[in-house]
């Protein structure tokens, strides 16, 4: 088999080259074996362990979650073992979108109520609360 170079992989994948040296820095890509002149030389298995990373950052995992999961799908878990991994990720996306809906409600009603042009930013209840929470 012949060996990808880093930017070949970074095109393949769609990803810049800095960003392919961070994952393995983090450990989410394997060192890749290096030729004897020196260069790193990758497989194909490194653009699609790639695309499993974009594609999972998408989905909202963080990168040590991905790090998990590719841990979870390379040590011969079950399915149920990342069934129950993205059953906790749901729960904690469904806290942020809560307390988003909450944060956009008050300033939703805070914006109604500030009266605009002509009035001191000062008497705005915009301002009135972010000073007062302090």
């Amino acid at each position: 088999m012949i060996g990808l170079s880093i930017s070949m992989i970074a095109k393949q994948a769609d990803i810049n080259l800095q960003t392919i040296r961070f994952y393995e820095k983090r450990g989410l890509l394997p060192e890749p074996p290096r030729s004897e002149s020196g260069y790193r030389v990758y497989s194909e298995e490194y653009v699609a362990r790639i695309k499993f990373i974009k594609r999972a950052k998408e989905l909202g995992f963080t990168l040590d979650e991905i790090k998990q999961l590719l841990t979870i799908s390379e040590g011969g878990h079950d399915a149920q073992t990342i069934k129950n991994f993205t059953s906790e990720k749901i729960m904690e996306i469904t806290k942020k979108i809560n307390d988003l809906q909450r944060i956009k409600g008050t300033l939703q009603k805070l914006s109604d109520e500030c009266p605009g042009p002509g009035v001191p930013s000062s008497e705005c209840p915009i301002i009135q609360d972010l000073t007062e929470s302090n």
